[in-house]
């Protein structure tokens, strides 16, 4: 057999003849033969490995919002062979991944959950680099994204807890420097003032199980009343529930809650949470998709891919 011809075997082209298929393919078997993957990436100019760049490890240890986003881009990149590499956000990693990229160490970036002052999205455009965000970015910037329609989430909620008959209603956002904290309060907010109640209380948290907690106690200290609650996470929903219960307070006859995500933290809570889910694992698998069509294009066009939002009732609201 010719280079050429044992070289479309092994990169798996069709129109190669079955039974010269069937021959190479025996002696790989027999030989144990490996592709040199140093000798393709030179041919091919790719290192088949992309960067996934998560918040700082405080911020994801004990999140299922991150694991999701790994299980979903994995499920693209791993039957073609490309690599994921991890990342955690740091005053160098910008500078970092850029290196890598123009070094030919990686061939792409998604970048999760940037905030308002992030540089990282317009160096990386700078740069002229594959680059999908998780979220709509925080800045009008040219760059393709992946989201869920969050405003649509929020009102999912709303309409939810005015459904069921609450009459003084809260919410407790997610960090308001990230758009999906900002969307998803301007959505509920805007919902409930269709529905006739405009003055909504606010509570900022920022997305972790520990702000969830102390957003509810100052809630309950200050808003006594209050009958029904959107939390911007299930995570911070499941803070927020044990002190709902220290309060004396029975979820859901004395307070709705509904939360957001729809993850493994909402069938952890007692009682398992009303939530709005969010499709993580499609939105990040195709966010690995639209990397690759960069990876593969150069002048592939800026697209935002939106998912829509659905309601899962369970027993908290």
């Amino acid at each position: 057999m010719s280079r050429a011809t044992v070289s479309r075997v092994v990169n798996g082209v069709t129109s190669v003849d079955e039974n010269i298929r069937q021959t190479v393919e025996r002696a790989i078997s027999s030989t144990g033969y490996l592709p040199n993957l140093a000798a393709r990436s030179l041919v091919t100019r790719r290192a088949d490995a992309i960067a996934l760049v998560l918040p700082s490890e405080s911020r994801i240890v004990g999140d299922p919002f991150f694991t999701r986003i790994v299980r979903g881009v994995s499920t693209v990149l791993r039957p073609l062979g490309v690599h994921l590499v991890l990342m955690m956000t740091g005053a160098d990693t910008g500078d970092q991944v850029v290196a890598d990229l123009r070094q030919g160490r990686l061939d792409g970036v998604i970048l999760v959950h940037t905030y308002q002052a992030d540089p990282l999205p317009t160096l990386l455009l700078q740069s002229r680099q594959p680059v999908v965000l998780s979220a709509r970015p925080a800045e009008p910037i040219p760059i393709t994204y992946v989201d869920v329609n969050q405003t649509a989430g929020g009102a999912l909620a709303a309409e939810h807890l005015v459904a069921r008959g609450c009459t003084r209603v809260a919410t407790i956002t997610g960090s308001l420097d990230r758009p999906p904290g900002h969307d998803r309060l301007a959505g509920f907010r805007d919902a409930m003032a269709e529905l006739g109640q405009p003055d909504v209380v606010s509570v900022e948290g920022n997305f972790t199980r520990e702000s969830g907690a102390a957003a509810m106690e100052q809630l309950i200290a200050e808003y006594p009343d209050v009958d029904g609650v959107f939390i911007a996470s299930d995570l911070m929903a499941e803070g927020a529930l044990p002190v709902l219960r220290k309060h004396g307070r029975r979820v859901p006859d004395d307070m709705a809650v509904v939360g957001f995500d729809d993850s493994s933290a909402a069938l952890s809570c007692d009682p398992p949470l009303t939530t709005v889910r969010q499709p993580v694992e499609d939105m990040a698998a195709e966010m690995a998709r639209q990397l690759l069509r960069q990876i593969d294009r150069v002048d592939t066009p800026i697209r935002s891919v939106i998912f829509e939002p659905i309601l899962v009732v369970r027993q908290s609201a």
